[in-house]
């Protein structure tokens, strides 16, 4: 396992990220167990939650994810302090989380001391704003009339930064947590908080988990290149695009107890015959290179410039095993071009 600088945290984190967002639906507390062993014992030390999680998101499951993981870290706390555990508060839209509130100072205060409790530790080594208070072009928001920035306030979403940030940097001096990150945010909303941070003489963000894979790679250059240039690590998320690029889904495929057989909160905007165009293609590259099409997309992930650590999940632990393998794998110049020939031909698939 490689390891690698959080942005400007001066933590050391392994390049692979465990995500967790399927312990409390899909995996009981024993696969969490068991996906903690094969994480720890490949050298990962790096995680990912959420106090919305599991995935997709109800009121009965709500914080099982975090409960699950506290319970482990309440049986194996000489390994805590081994551990970079991030979490994440919820924006607003979910009625049963703070009645769908934004997020703010007083929501973050709030939130913390349940993530705490739930986690059964006593501070959180980087705490994320899930996604901004503002509509943000995420999850297949992208497209030209899905959402229209001009109809943004912008005083009114800096001066509710700024709240946001003096509820964090209390949190920060409180100790209870230690830094503090973004997710499915913007160029602007990035620069936004790192001009206030340095007028509030607050630390600024230290990283940021967007969704990014070879079948949503709108981030790069533009955002990744603000992310390295201004020492903010680049988390994906979603490398597999919820399974598709595993090559799952392919021809009208569901598995028994898989991602897509869930209602989801945003519905299934990556079922879409481009993105399953691409797929097969990719699948078919990962063939002809002897590894799995789940393991070309992660190698394929991690090479990219500028990304620190790629987020990844699984509901088996031999799923795990494979995903975690990938990171082993140098995909060859030849490879690597016919990766390029079919993002180019399928650029923003969904």
């Amino acid at each position: 396992m490689k390891y690698t600088s959080l942005g400007s945290s001066g933590l050391q984190v392994s390049e692979v990220c465990l995500g967790t967002m399927t312990w409390g639906i899909q995996n009981t507390q024993q696969d969490t167990d068991d996906q903690m062993a094969v994480a720890l014992s490949s050298g990962i030390n790096f995680l990912d939650t959420a106090e919305m999680y599991p995935i997709p998101p109800n009121e009965p499951t709500s914080g099982d994810t975090e409960r699950q993981l506290g319970d482990w870290l309440s049986r194996n706390q000489t390994q805590r302090d081994e551990l970079i555990v991030m979490t994440k508060i919820a924006g607003s839209g979910i009625h049963w989380i703070r009645d769908g509130d934004i997020i703010n100072a007083e929501n973050i205060a709030t939130a913390i001391e349940g993530s705490l409790q739930r986690l059964q530790t006593s501070y959180i080594d980087v705490y994320q704003l899930h996604w901004p208070n503002r509509t943000s072009p995420h999850f297949a928001k992208h497209w030209p009339g899905m959402v229209n920035p001009t109809k943004t306030n912008r005083e009114q979403e800096v001066e509710g930064m700024r709240n946001i940030l003096t509820g964090l940097k209390a949190a920060i001096d409180a100790g209870k947590i230690r830094h503090w990150g973004l997710s499915d945010d913007t160029p602007w909303g990035i620069h936004t908080f790192l001009r206030l941070c340095d007028e509030m003489n607050i630390p600024k963000p230290v990283s940021i988990q967007n969704e990014f894979s070879l079948l949503h790679g709108k981030d790069w250059p533009y955002l990744i290149e603000m992310c390295h240039l201004e020492d903010i690590a680049y988390l994906p998320w979603s490398p597999l695009a919820t399974g598709m690029l595993a090559g799952k889904y392919m021809d009208g495929g569901r598995p028994k107890g898989s991602r897509w057989t869930f209602v989801q909160r945003q519905g299934l905007f990556r079922d879409k015959q481009s993105a399953h165009d691409a797929t097969k293609r990719y699948v078919e590259i990962a063939g002809r290179a002897g590894i799995t099409p789940s393991q070309l997309a992660l190698a394929w992930c991690q090479q990219v410039p500028g990304v620190t650590s790629t987020i990844i999940g699984a509901t088996t632990t031999e799923q795990l095993e494979e995903n975690i393998k990938a990171f082993d794998i140098t995909l060859d110049d030849a490879i690597l071009r016919q990766i390029d020939e079919v993002y180019r031909t399928y650029p923003q698939p969904f």
